[in-house]
């Protein structure tokens, strides 16, 4: 990996940081006569979950996009360890199985095929999809696509991961299931995670801290801090309702505000 690069930051330059940190330093981004961030300045310190609230628009998916290396910011520097992105489209490849879509970046890796495949095998278990590892991607539901994205993801292996809405197609039930799994997770497996919401309460429940964006251009309005303990959360834990009523209204309060 390239060591991180000492000359000052200037418009359209991504470095690549120590492992898992990620940092965005007056990041602003702009797809011709539109802005969709404008000096954003974020810190997501090794291990740290930050999940990243906002309107439709406000560039939450561009900004895991440079993060990542996809995207190039027009003035600002971005530096992060290796990063993968976990799109809102699941990205499954249809001539694969849902059990080989899980292994692939383990084969990629160099790992032997037997051994990839009992490793997303059993993460495919953990995900409620035991039987379903042959089935094709046309044989799978949304939510089930969607949980076999999840499995891929994380046996990337990365030190950062950028999740964006990664339980938005699945039932209710099943999405607190999985946000309870993925806590418990990155407890056993720590990682630094860039989660992605529309749902507050869901990134008061995953994150150690909430950053929410204004309408676009999107700037950084507010932090949150979720004052609770690593693991699993329920959505009555009095840390949970004060980090999600925070948040809501500073979101509001930005809504309003560009009005």
């Amino acid at each position: 990996m390239a060591t991180r690069l000492e000359a000052p930051a200037t418009p359209r330059q991504t470095q690549r940081a120590d492992q898992r940190e990620v940092r965005c330093d007056g990041v602003t981004r702009r797809f011709g006569a539109v802005t969709a961030l404008e000096s954003v300045t974020l810190h997501a310190a090794p291990d740290e979950v930050v999940a990243v609230v906002g309107p439709s628009g406000s560039g939450k998916s561009t900004l895991l996009e440079l993060v990542c290396g996809l995207q190039e910011p027009d003035a600002g520097s971005v530096s992060a360890g290796r990063a993968v992105l976990m799109p809102q489209r699941d990205g499954l490849l249809p001539w694969l199985s849902a059990l080989d879509n899980a292994a692939l970046p383990l084969r990629i890796a160099g790992a032997d095929r037997r051994s990839a495949r009992e490793r997303a095998a059993a993460m495919l278990e953990e995900l409620g999809l035991a039987g379903f590892e042959r089935a094709r991607t046309w044989e799978l539901s949304g939510g089930m696509r969607q949980r076999v994205a999840v499995a891929r993801t994380l046996l990337a292996g990365a030190p950062v991961l950028c999740l964006d809405e990664p339980f938005g197609a699945l039932d209710a039930i099943t999405r607190a299931e999985l946000q309870s799994w993925l806590a418990a997770v990155l407890v056993r497996e720590p990682r630094t995670v860039l989660l992605v919401t529309h749902d507050v309460e869901e990134a008061a429940l995953l994150g150690h801290r909430i950053v929410v964006l204004s309408p676009r251009p999107g700037r950084v309005v507010a932090e949150v801090a979720v004052e609770a303990p690593a693991g699993p959360r329920k959505p009555t834990d009095p840390a949970v309702v004060a980090a999600r009523a925070a948040a809501l209204e500073a979101l509001s309060a930005a809504m309003e505000g560009a009005r």
